[in-house]
């Protein structure tokens, strides 16, 4: 249990000042975002409690809200995120899934794992920008910059998700 906290806060570190440093900066084609600081919820290993994980995304979302100046936004899509991902790698993976695993390609399966990420991905970046909008205004605008990013999200968690994978192993 300390080992998986450990690797949590690690990458929870890692990504956040990725996320505050660099990405909050990128906004391709200034519709879709990218926010790859939910990598560390999808990566949280399967043993942590629901709790804990929505712990953990309720501080990721905290510090990037106090970075971003987003009063809460960031919060409450983690939060909701978080309480999330334990039944969408229920849904998703096996019955019989060992606890002491990270969630990955290679561990669920490249079908399952895309359908757990684009899941989590989902949940967050609809919350998110639900909450930044408050209000249906301009509901295809708003349509657009949640698929928009959640695609370019998603694409990149993929990438680094092979990424990862060829640096562990040597293949793909």
């Amino acid at each position: 249990m300390i080992k998986s906290i450990v690797k949590v806060l690690y990458i929870f570190l890692m990504f956040t000042a990725l996320q505050v440093l660099l990405l909050n900066k990128i906004h391709l084609f200034g519709i879709a975002s990218l926010f790859l600081y939910i990598y560390v919820i999808i990566k949280a290993p399967v043993n942590l409690s629901r709790s804990l994980m929505v712990v953990i995304a309720f501080l990721l979302g905290f510090v990037i809200d106090m970075f971003s100046n987003t009063l809460g936004m960031h919060t409450a899509a983690c939060t909701l995120a978080g309480f999330f991902r334990d039944p969408l790698l229920k849904v998703f993976a096996e019955r019989d899934m060992p606890e002491d695993i990270t969630p990955s390609s290679r561990q669920l399966g490249s079908g399952v794992y895309f359908k757990y990420v684009v899941s989590v991905v989902i949940i967050h970046h609809a919350a998110l920008f639900l909450i930044e909008s408050l209000s249906l205004y301009d509901p295809l605008f708003l349509t657009i910059r949640i698929v928009a990013s959640v695609i370019f999200t998603s694409l990149i968690i993929l990438i680094l998700e092979q990424f990862s994978i060829v640096m562990r192993h040597g293949t793909a």
